[in-house]
């Protein structure tokens, strides 16, 4: 039991927000959580950089006339 809740009530409660909200609605809402939750992760961690994969640009001197 969770909360006072049990296996049945939390069916009849994720039904309702169903049929009120629709599929298209609920994945779009946990997709945009999802990617909020990583961007903040990614935002405590601080950058990485991937030393590998990561190409030199060279350097381009300008000349001054």
């Amino acid at each position: 039991m969770l909360g006072g809740f049990g296996v049945t009530e939390l069916l009849i409660v994720l039904v309702i927000v169903l049929v009120l909200f629709g599929v298209g609605r609920i994945s779009k809402i946990a997709g945009e959580m999802g990617s909020g939750i990583k961007a903040f992760k990614d935002g405590l961690q601080g950058p990485e950089v991937d030393e590998e994969n990561q190409e030199e640009e060279p350097i381009e001197e300008t000349k001054a006339k």
